[in-house]
């Protein structure tokens, strides 16, 4: 199970403070996407979420455990992280790639062994790239190699993932795709899954709760729940774009 809980949580670096007091909840089996403008922290949330970066003031538990005590061994073992930025491993295979998931299991050396391949494997059916297995990094599309990366993190075994940005190098189809795939994966295995997009209308479609960054505050529910409140109008709205409360859509007048 992976129940990660904010607890006034505060976040920044040394003199600069991003947003303060954020108290909120991620469950096992749900698909969460945290929105929000440029510049407002979601990449800070983030790291600080994964154990990259420290918090300011309060806490974020994990199963009940301040993350901030868990060693970087203890937390490869919790938490997988996607990032944007695009692997520079064009020369290793894209089953290489993903057997360095395996890394909290596998030893100084990472040498893997029988299981470790077979969950290797796995990951890369769950994510549909088998044919991909022995191509090169440097070959894939950016869609190919984001799904490497997220069967990377899947190969990892941990029961929490945080994505950053994980569909903004990636063409319409394959944003689409990747929400779903992601969707999937919480829900069929019942892991912890947040990822912070741009993609504003995929997010709406698709998540089971958002989190939604805005003026240093963090506004929490269901896409419904968001629309209702009227957080999402006043995220959404300006100049000529519309924000369908009832249909969860945007438009552009």
């Amino acid at each position: 199970m992976g129940t990660v809980v904010l607890e006034h949580l505060t976040i920044g670096y040394a003199g600069k403070q991003v947003a303060s007091d954020l108290q909120a909840t991620l469950q096992a089996g749900e698909f969460t996407c945290l929105l929000g403008p440029n510049g407002v922290g979601k990449s800070t949330l983030l790291r600080t979420l994964s154990g990259f970066l420290r918090p300011l003031e309060g806490c974020v538990r994990l199963n009940g455990r301040d993350i901030s005590g868990l060693t970087p061994h203890e937390r490869a073992g919790q938490i997988g992280v996607v990032l944007t930025t695009k692997p520079d491993a064009g020369h290793i295979t894209v089953a290489e790639l993903v057997g360095m998931g395996r890394y909290p299991y596998t030893g100084f050396f990472g040498t893997l062994r029988n299981r470790d391949r077979r969950i290797v494997d796995e990951a890369l059916a769950l994510v549909g790239i088998e044919p991909l297995k022995t191509r090169l990094i440097g070959t894939l599309s950016d869609g190919e190699r984001q799904k490497t990366m997220i069967a990377k993190a899947l190969a990892q075994q941990t029961p929490v993932i945080f994505l950053d940005e994980p569909t903004a190098f990636l063409d319409f189809p394959s944003k689409v795709e990747t929400m779903q795939l992601l969707r999937r994966l919480a829900h069929e295995l019942h892991k912890t899954i947040l990822l912070s997009t741009h993609d504003i209308e995929q997010a709406l479609q698709v998540s089971d709760r958002l989190w939604l960054m805005d003026s240093g505050a963090l506004h929490v529910g269901s896409p419904r729940q968001l629309a209702a409140d009227g957080s999402l109008s006043r995220f959404i709205q300006r100049g000529n774009i519309r924000f369908d409360a009832d249909n969860l859509r945007v438009f552009i007048t």
